[in-house]
């Protein structure tokens, strides 16, 4: 069943009918947006990450893209289309896929030696994931000759659901950092429960996007936003921590 879902997506996706033009489009539009914010949120580590570090795991945040493709047309053969229970283990795949490609490239390294960290390099892998799923997103629409609507669609995902990505790796990142000097069964205990609200906090996004309309969408997108607000006074209390505080 695996090698079957494998070649349904990769033989449906738009890339193989597109021009080396087109793929180029869609892939600057796809992967600009998401260099601004990796650029924004790396302005708030104090002290910079080795450049490798970051490169290579905004590279295996967009091969994690790849490898959640199959996984998710597994979970669709499994449930009812458009339920919950779709989204929920959707976004479970995606949630720990991204941190997964953060903690192979970065979170066992040396170079992982402050709480903030964490968000550091779990936001580089989540906006390498948005950058290449907002590039087949953008990819659609040119290939139907509307450039206006994938300007629309890069638009659309740059402030929602990219954000969305920082969102939930942030929450996971938050809960390490805030453990990051405690015990390691703490940390660990730490750790699940982020992963848990990452997932669910995704699965809800999604699938009140996908139900509601007007006001209900605008409703959704505005408490993404709410959370980054969140998120950036808990980066304050992240890095006020050190050893001795705790």
């Amino acid at each position: 069943m695996f090698s079957k879902s494998f070649d349904l997506f990769f033989h449906s996706l738009p890339v193989f009918t597109a021009s080396a033009d087109t793929i180029s489009y869609a892939f600057i539009g796809g992967i600009f947006p998401a260099l601004v914010w990796l650029w924004f949120w790396l302005h708030e580590d104090q002290h910079p990450e080795p450049i490798r570090l970051i490169v290579r795991t905004f590279l295996m945040g967009m091969l994690a893209v790849i490898l959640v493709a199959p996984i998710e047309q597994i979970i669709a053969n499994f449930f009812p289309s458009q339920s919950f229970q779709v989204y929920y283990f959707w976004a479970a795949a995606e949630e720990i896929l991204k941190f997964l490609a953060a903690w192979v490239i970065a979170l066992r390294s040396k170079a992982f030696d402050e709480p903030v960290d964490a968000f550091i390099y779990l936001t580089t892998a989540a906006l390498g994931f948005a950058a290449l799923e907002n590039t087949f997103f953008t990819l659609t629409p040119l290939l139907h000759n509307d450039p206006i609507q994938s300007i629309l669609t890069g638009n659309m995902r740059f402030i929602g659901a990219s954000l969305l990505h920082i969102v939930t790796s942030g929450t996971l990142a938050i809960f390490i950092g805030l453990s990051y000097y405690k015990k390691p069964w703490l940390k660990r205990v730490a750790t699940g429960v982020g992963l848990f609200l990452a997932i669910t906090l995704h699965a809800i996004f999604n699938f009140f996007i996908m139900i509601n309309e007007g006001s209900g969408t605008f409703i959704v997108f505005a408490s993404v936003w709410v959370a980054i607000i969140i998120i950036i006074f808990s980066l304050e209390k992240i890095k006020s921590i050190n050893y001795k505080t705790t």
